[in-house]
């Protein structure tokens, strides 16, 4: 993990899935301080709280609002915005003068889908940002996640913009018009993936198998295939010869799965994703 990221302080605004998940990772990865703003008290931040009491510290909006709290941001801080879409403008109407008031810039990274680094910036002027997209694996540490930097980022930042999501998983840094293609392959497709895993189960459970062992098969055989791609760097269609010996089993089922055409569905899933991300961005710009 890059030393920057240890560096300055990491304000977290929101923490529902994907906010409690970054909290998370990085307390468990990092040395760096974490300040988590929200709305509600929660269990998971009581017990954060006891687990980090030196680097964690939580703040409500009410008690904010009513202190007249604020806790300037320099250079070497960052803002990670992890509201719903359509929560933005009123968090960050009540945080950003908590957090920017005395004119610092820190990183600010967003995780809004579908919402460019121009219009963050509109909202964060004289900051360097960060759009990323992380998935739903972020909560067992086995994120993919996508970054994209504005053009005046260093490589300081580009690194501890990174490392962050490297706390719950692998992160790439990416250009910002491949973020709606990211959507639509890893932003979705732990959905497409958890659908393969019902289908194999549901084949097990028709050819005899207890429902739970047909789960739990299905679902290693899917976490073994994807971690021999990652460690192997072979081709898949290579791993996939590997286990096709001539007349066999495997064959026979890969013959029926083309002929079906499942390549052409998780494709096209890909794709009708992508557009459909694209006229989300769409929609969601106008709001800002």
């Amino acid at each position: 993990m890059n030393s920057s990221i240890n560096k300055g302080r990491i304000v977290v605004v929101g923490f529902g899935n994907m906010g409690r998940a970054l909290v998370k990772g990085l307390l468990a990865s990092t040395a760096c301080t974490v300040i988590v703003c929200d709305r509600f008290e929660s269990e998971i931040a009581e017990q954060l709280s006891r687990s980090y009491p030196q680097r964690l510290k939580f703040l409500l909006s009410a008690k904010v609002q009513r202190d007249g709290t604020e806790i300037p941001l320099t250079n070497e801080d960052t803002l990670i915005i992890c509201t719903k879409p359509q929560n933005f403008q009123d968090a960050v109407q009540f945080w950003k003068p908590v957090f920017c008031s005395a004119g610092g810039h820190p990183l600010v990274i967003s995780i809004l889908a579908g919402t460019p680094i121009e219009h963050i910036q509109r909202v964060f002027p004289g900051c360097v940002i960060a759009r990323a997209m992380p998935n739903i694996a972020a909560t067992v540490d086995c994120a993919a996640t996508a970054l994209c930097l504005s053009e005046d980022a260093t490589d300081d930042e580009m690194s501890r913009a990174k490392n962050i999501f490297e706390a719950v998983g692998r992160a790439w840094i990416v250009p910002e018009d491949l973020m709606n293609a990211v959507t639509g392959l890893s932003g979705s497709g732990p959905a497409y993936i958890y659908m393969v895993i019902e289908a194999l189960s549901d084949g097990g459970v028709k050819m005899g198998m207890p429902r739970q062992l047909a789960l739990e098969l299905a679902s290693q055989t899917v976490l073994g295939a994807a971690k021999l791609v990652q460690e192997t760097g072979l081709h898949p269609a290579v791993l996939r010869d590997q286990v096709t010996t001539p007349g066999g089993t495997t064959i026979s089922a890969i013959h029926e799965l083309e002929r079906h055409g499942l390549r052409p569905m998780l494709i096209s899933a890909v794709v009708t994703a992508t557009k459909k991300s694209r006229l989300l961005a769409r929609a969601a710009i106008k709001k800002i």
